[in-house]
């Protein structure tokens, strides 16, 4: 048997990813996503953009892809924009967001389920069903997909004038939210 310290790697990754204190990239998803409202899920900050509701359903679309990939589905894909971003109305109500929020939720437990029956590192370098690359390119992929959107919902949030959700930082942050001083004293970098 070929040991299983990568998949534990990955897995680690993608929980600290999803809902870990300490991810060196700042908050975790469920941090995030802690004091969004339906209201605020559901707004738009300009034409053309994403809402945080479309967002979330995005990050579970695409989890579902990836636990349907390893349960050795060929077919299954996301084709189109509804099956992608959702057919989400402009206004969220509490049960839709709970509803987003918990299919998030349960999309990663799935996933995290799926790696666990896996007992060895071999199927890593597998080409996934319908696709030409491998197993640990998606693993990698929904953790570093998770990270994109989640800046994503951050900028949102501070374009909304939303305060940050997260105190990791709060205690040293600048008015702008950063934990790395003032934008002043960075200027030599550009």
């Amino acid at each position: 048997m070929v040991p299983n310290d990568e998949l534990i790697r990955i897995i680690d990754l993608l929980n600290t990813t999803y809902e870990g204190e300490e991810a060196w990239h700042g908050p975790s998803v469920v941090d995030v996503l802690r004091n969004v409202t339906p209201d605020m899920a559901g707004r738009r900050i300009a034409p053309n953009t994403h809402s945080i509701a479309e967002l979330v359903f995005h990050m579970t679309s695409w989890r579902i892809f990836c636990v349907k990939k390893m349960q050795g589905d060929e077919t299954f894909d996301i084709t189109t924009p509804n099956k992608d971003f959702g057919a989400l109305p402009d206004k969220i109500d509490n049960f839709e967001w709970e509803a987003l929020e918990m299919e998030l939720s349960l999309s990663q437990e799935e996933l995290i389920n799926e790696l666990d029956k896996r007992d060895d590192d071999e199927f890593l370098e597998d080409i996934v069903p319908g696709r030409t690359y491998t197993y640990y390119d998606m693993l990698h992929g929904i953790i570093n997909h998770d990270m994109y959107h989640t800046g994503q919902i951050m900028i949102i949030q501070k374009a909304m004038g939303l305060q940050k959700t997260s105190s990791r930082f709060d205690d040293d942050a600048d008015e702008f939210g950063s934990p790395f001083g003032t934008s002043s004293e960075h200027d030599d970098y550009y």
